[in-house]
């Protein structure tokens, strides 16, 4: 089947089979390697994505539901030259150590700070409770979320 979706701020179209998951679609078809595989059932949320600006584990989302939808992945957040404000700041905090839970990480902390510009600690524990990391203990992780709060608030900007 044709899906036809927004990815990364631009329109695409591509040929799929409807029971392939948007994560299969999304690396094997359109090699995006951001979005990591993980457990394959929606425990630990490396494979997190953007979907009309909600958290999505791209391992459950069958691609046939993808039509028409705005997906956003971790390519489409910022690059190495051109960093967003949260990726700068999860590298300035050390939040990133083997690298596997950052990209669902990142698109979870920006969902939450889209809903939420001021959370607290544990409105951003709650709201990262989906994604699992397995090297950091979650501290410099709160602490670049709570930083981009901050930096955004300073600025007045709004996650992307």
């Amino acid at each position: 089947m044709l899906l036809e979706f927004n990815l990364n701020g631009k329109d695409v179209a591509i040929e799929a089979q409807g029971t392939e998951t948007l994560l299969d679609v999304l690396r094997d078809k359109m090699y995006l390697t951001a979005t990591k595989r993980g457990c394959e059932n929606g425990e630990c949320g490396s494979c997190t994505i953007l979907i009309d600006g909600k958290p999505v584990n791209s391992c459950l989302f069958l691609s046939a539901r993808v039509n028409g939808k705005k997906v956003v992945t971790l390519e489409g957040v910022g690059t190495p030259m051109k960093m967003h404000l949260i990726q700068k700041n999860f590298r300035e905090c050390g939040a990133l150590q083997c690298g596997f839970c950052g990209p669902g990480m990142i698109l979870t902390a920006l969902a939450l700070l889209k809903k939420n510009p001021d959370p607290t600690e544990e409105e951003i524990r709650e709201g990262i409770s989906g994604n699992l990391c397995r090297c950091s203990g979650y501290i410099k992780i709160i602490e670049a979320i709570k930083k981009t709060a901050k930096d955004m608030k300073k600025d007045q900007c709004e996650p992307e």
